[in-house]
């Protein structure tokens, strides 16, 4: 299954399906076999990249409805 991200509102970055996450410098994390992921946005979590709940406990409140973004720039 290709990967899905889902943006929860009030709370993480949900990843689902066939999918790698990789440091910086291009280390792989180790997934234990995992297909779904909470990534952090509230930037609060105790296990960045990956969410503890902690938006919870600070009242972390965003709301992001899909939209259409508007074709690249060319690059010079």
């Amino acid at each position: 299954m290709a990967a899905k991200v889902t943006i929860s509102n009030n709370g993480s970055i949900r990843i689902e399906g066939d999918f790698t996450i990789q440091d910086a410098e291009g280390n792989i994390f180790g997934l234990a076999g995992r297909t779904v992921i909470g990534l952090c946005r509230c930037g609060h979590s105790e296990n960045k990249p990956f969410c503890d709940g902690s938006h919870k406990r600070v009242g972390f409140a965003s709301v992001c409805t899909a939209r259409d973004l508007p074709p690249p720039q060319p690059k010079l």
